[in-house]
């Protein structure tokens, strides 16, 4: 899914040999655009995407990084009730499902939802939704016990504008943040075609979703962003070679 000046496939065969193999191996980020950041999508489309999303996001386990970390982080005492926040919410699923699993054990996990998505509230009704850019969050200091974000990295433009995430998550984090996102892989790309072929995912969907894959950075690229934003603490860990993720303790 790209915009309308650009087709699915444009670009990932351009370039000289060593280009060529730069782009096969993945050893550069790809800048072209997904369709889904389009601002000319219908709200049709957006639903249509989200709910081809939730089915991706079923099938990968999308809130297991989340229901496995989040109590190593604090431990689970400090996991009883929890005030959360997670950075481009997408339909706010993630949120209702880490706070029906939490509920499960007896906890309560509040969420709020922040992202630029024009049908949040259409979306996810009922939730705590911010219409909001993960870059200027409208919070103060130590807002939220937890801040958390899964597959939103990648959509994000540059190293400077996921520096500026990172120091804006770890902002208005009171305990803990939790970054997810996609990790930069021939193998995943070809997993994700894999299954997204299986599924008979519309063609826009899947050239989005192997776009997604490869404007993700990866394990050492963050390490390194993370320590320029000011988290030289962080951890930075890769995990089956498919996702990266980021956990900071305060």
């Amino acid at each position: 899914m790209t915009s309308a000046a650009t087709k699915p496939h444009e670009g990932l065969f351009d370039g000289q040999r060593s280009g060529l193999l730069a782009t096969m191996f993945l050893r550069v980020r790809a800048t072209q655009a997904e369709y889904f950041d389009a601002p000319e999508r219908t709200v049709d489309e957006l639903r249509e995407s989200y709910r081809w999303l939730g089915r991706v996001n079923r099938i990968t386990r999308f809130d297991w990084p989340f229901r496995t970390w989040i109590p190593r982080l604090l431990g689970e005492a400090a996991c009883r009730e929890l005030t959360l926040l997670d950075l481009g919410a997408g339909d706010g699923s993630l949120g209702r499902a880490l706070a029906a699993w939490a509920l499960e054990r007896g906890w309560k996990w509040t969420f709020t939802n922040v992202d630029l998505n024009p049908i949040l509230d259409d979306l996810n009704p009922g939730g705590t939704n911010v219409r909001a850019s993960a870059l200027d969050l409208p919070f103060p200091d130590g807002r939220f016990d937890v801040v958390i974000a899964t597959t939103m990295t990648h959509h994000l433009g540059d190293d400077a504008a996921v520096r500026v995430h990172f120091r804006e998550a770890h902002r208005v984090a009171r305990r803990a943040v939790l970054l997810c996102d996609l990790q930069r892989s021939p193998l995943l790309l070809g997993w994700l075609w894999l299954l997204l072929t299986a599924i008979r995912a519309p063609r826009e969907f899947k050239a989005d979703g192997l776009i997604s894959v490869r404007r993700g950075w990866r394990a050492d690229e963050w390490r390194r962003i993370a320590a320029s934003a000011g988290l030289p603490d962080a951890r930075v860990w890769e995990e089956h070679g498919a996702r990266v993720l980021l956990a900071a303790a305060k």
